[in-house]
């Protein structure tokens, strides 16, 4: 068996959402899952989080089914963590109708043993206390990549710089950017970001792409456009696990290297988006994802 080359922390939901085009109910999701089975694609990954004992055996099959370590995930006695949605007709707004922590809320991330000297790291949207815990575990990191949100952006500013200082790119979008600096124009809030200490600042803008900032340059990355959007749920945790998958197969991880796997990224989003949850996933091959990374090539050629 493979090696974990990269390790995963974060969320696990049964998720309900509801979109203007369908409702679901009971769907795997959390920031976890999308990550690591994005990463996947291209890497042996380890996830690190927590579920109850509700949680089914055909959400653990699943997502086992993948190029994935699941060592890292334990179950707690009681429900796992409960998240229900409403997405407006636009696709882009929602309302959360529910959260129900469940374990969640007394999440202690233990990082196996074997996962310890991985030199690729993912941070997901979780307390910024956790994020620097799990970290703290971790022996000779290469390249940690924090995801974050505008909750502790909000109410643990403090933690979440700790973990600004220690990482080699941030991830944020450009509402949550504007948030944490203060700065309305998004060149002023990346160049403040970077002051904090992460070579590189990603400013997500939804439909519209990401922009690519490190302290001298700036790197435009397009959005794949899809034909039907379904449902847009772990678009943005698709993103950074793909980005962090083929990042930690890649020979080295200077800024041209960053960028394509920035544009692989785009591409493994684009498929999330398609339908509920991971489904669309559970039929995505290696070959489906190089041909979106030419098509967005060839879409920014000039």
């Amino acid at each position: 068996m493979k090696e974990v080359k990269l390790w995963a922390v974060g969320s696990i939901s049964r998720d309900d959402i509801r979109t203007p085009l369908e409702y679901k109910q009971n769907v795997l999701g959390g920031s976890l899952p999308y990550s690591t089975i994005a990463a996947s694609f291209f890497q042996k990954t380890g996830a690190v989080g927590l579920v109850g004992t509700d949680f089914s055996v055909s959400f653990s099959r699943r997502w086992a089914s993948f190029k994935l370590d699941l060592s890292g995930v334990k179950k707690a006695e009681g429900k796992t963590f409960h998240w229900a949605c409403e997405y407006e007709d636009n696709m882009i707004s929602r309302k959360t109708l529910a959260t129900d922590l469940g374990v969640f809320a007394n999440f202690k991330p233990e990082l196996p043993e074997a996962y310890r000297d991985v030199k690729f790291v993912l941070l997901g949207n979780i307390d910024p206390k956790l994020q620097l815990s799990v970290l703290d575990q971790a022996r000779d990191v290469e390249f940690v990549t924090v995801d974050t949100m505008n909750y502790w952006i909000q109410n643990a500013k403090e933690d979440l710089r700790k973990v600004i200082k220690r990482a080699t790119m941030l991830t944020v979008n450009d509402e949550e950017a504007r948030l944490l600096t203060g700065q309305r124009n998004l060149l002023e809030a990346a160049a403040e970001l970077i002051k904090m200490g992460p070579q590189y600042v990603l400013i997500k803008k939804g439909e519209h792409g990401a922009l690519l900032f490190t302290q001298d340059d700036i790197f435009i990355v397009p959005a794949y456009p899809v034909r039907r959007l379904v449902d847009p749920t772990g678009a943005g945790d698709s993103y950074a696990g793909a980005f962090m998958g083929y990042l930690s197969r890649a020979t080295d991880t200077k800024e041209k290297t960053v960028r394509t796997a920035l544009l692989h990224a785009s591409a493994v989003a684009s498929f999330c988006v398609e339908e509920f949850s991971i489904d669309r996933f559970t039929r995505l091959s290696l070959p489906d994802i190089k041909s979106r990374v030419s098509d967005l090539k060839h879409m920014i050629k000039v």
